[in-house]
């Protein structure tokens, strides 16, 4: 995989018109000051979700704030969404499904609790919904709340992840213990890690984690990253994402390792673009990055910084073992943003530990059509593991 492949292989949700200003639904909580729970999956504060910002297959909508962990392993404050089915729930209550979301950006504008969905992603999760599931979309740290959200950062993701669905069934509603994840790109990435810690990171809370779904999956893109540099050959055409996602990945890493002086080895343009990607959504970023390509960003080898390949590996890393439950892949063949083969090798990597994983190719889906088209193949497989004692 070129690193221009890498790069592209952490796709946002399909596109879809942002509103100009977020809608916080009256809980904004960037400036969030108030002592953080010490316990990550505390729900601090629960609001009714502004209609506008719902679903079509949910029955009520909230946005929620709770405590977690950040990628400095201190207590933090995240916000997500909660949707409940509008069918009543079963007598142990609706199982719950933990969405994780692609990439939108690192700014607090960009944060997805305070925009409308996409038509693709309100479809999949109304999906969820119908089959009975309520669903949980976390926002990250960072998002629309304090810091910086640490993009790629696996631990700091499940962390997330895991205490949203913790929070979410301390709201007083009828939801059963178990629960799975499911997510999209960016999302599949952090789906497969937030598999990894999930009974470790909600261990005394009475949840029972089943198991996870990822399409269009990063994986092992540290490897590639490490390969940044000024001298990197690159394909003859590259659209503006791929400058997008170099400069999130180089935001969220020099934040999350002030040690490794990431600054050093960028161009006065990279280091523009990286601090223009802390506060810039993507769709914007791509049009203010596509005159550069990912090697403008560089005066030197990001390989030559001492310890950033271990500190890459511990940023974006995603573990090949000691996975407790059953994992589903999938990907498409047409898929230019998260090439098929990333998929391929994560799940060559896990058979190889003798982890539980299927893999479900779609010879005929690109990166986003990948999401719906794999529900006929993931609706049974969820239905599946929550139907096992």
């Amino acid at each position: 995989m070129v690193l221009a492949a890498a790069l592209g292989c952490i796709g946002g949700p399909a596109p879809a018109a942002q509103a100009a200003t977020p809608d916080w639904s009256g809980l904004d909580a960037r400036s969030y000051a108030e002592p953080v729970p010490p316990r990550g999956g505390t729900l601090i504060t629960q609001v009714a979700l502004d209609p506008a910002l719902s679903v079509a297959g949910a029955g009520a909508a909230y946005r929620i704030l709770y405590s977690t962990l950040n990628q400095h392993d201190q207590p933090a404050v995240s916000t997500a969404v909660v949707f409940t089915p509008k069918a009543p729930p079963p007598p142990q209550g609706w199982p719950t499904i933990a969405w994780a979301h692609g990439t939108v950006g690192l700014g607090d504008e960009c944060t997805p609790s305070a925009q409308p969905r996409s038509p693709r992603d309100n479809e999949y999760l109304t999906h969820w919904l119908d089959q009975g599931y309520a669903v949980v979309g976390t926002d990250y740290v960072g998002l629309g709340t304090p810091g910086l959200m640490s993009y790629l950062n696996s631990v700091a993701t499940a962390h997330a992840v895991v205490d949203s669905v913790i929070a979410a069934h301390q709201m007083g509603l009828p939801l059963s213990p178990q629960w799975a994840i499911v997510g999209q790109s960016q999302g599949g990435g952090a789906a497969v890690n937030s598999a990894r810690w999930a009974t470790e990171f909600a261990a005394g809370s009475g949840l029972d984690y089943r198991g996870v779904v990822a399409t269009g999956t990063p994986a092992n893109i540290e490897s590639v990253v490490k390969l940044g540099g000024p001298d990197l050959e690159l394909p003859a055409e590259l659209g503006p994402a791929a400058n997008s996602y170099t400069a999130y990945i180089l935001a969220g890493f020099r934040e999350a390792r002030p040690d490794i002086d990431v600054d050093s080895v960028l161009s006065q343009a990279g280091v523009h673009a990286v601090d223009r990607a802390e506060t810039v959504c993507k769709p914007e970023l791509d049009k203010e990055l596509a005159g550069m390509t990912p090697t403008q960003f560089f005066v030197a080898p990001l390989a030559s910084l001492p310890g950033v390949s271990e500190a890459l590996d511990d940023y974006m890393g995603t573990p090949v073992d000691g996975y407790d439950r059953p994992i589903f892949l999938g990907a498409g063949l047409l898929d230019r943003d998260v090439p098929a083969k990333s998929s391929l090798l994560l799940y060559d990597q896990l058979k190889a530990n003798n982890q539980d994983v299927v893999l479900k190719i779609y010879p005929d889906e690109d990166h986003s059509g990948t999401v719906l088209a794999s529900l006929p193949d993931s609706t049974p497989f969820l239905a599946s593991l929550f139907a096992e004692g």
